[in-house]
């Protein structure tokens, strides 16, 4: 599941990048696209604001799933303990 949020971070990362990029370009070179650069700024910061909320929630998601796995593990071990004792 964390990996999922991985691939949309780095796609929304990704996408910051270009747009922080065509804030760069002048306006001669960008026909039919909007040449304001405070336009491409304000973009690329929301998807740099997005990607790194993307990360967030994957980076939580990758620990909260390795705790899950954990306490299941420990369950698993001490079922096993209280059979082997019982037997």
């Amino acid at each position: 599941m964390s990996r999922n949020f991985y691939i949309l971070a780095g796609s929304l990362l990704l996408f910051a990048l270009l747009a922080g990029g065509m804030a760069l370009v002048p306006s001669s070179f960008q026909p039919g696209l909007p040449a304001n650069a405070s336009l491409w700024r304000t973009i690329a910061t929301f998807f740099l604001l997005c990607g790194l909320v993307a990360a967030l929630v994957g980076v939580m998601t990758n620990l909260f799933e390795q705790v899950e796995r954990h306490s299941e593990e420990t369950r698993q071990a001490a079922r096993r303990k209280r059979r082997n004792r019982n037997s």
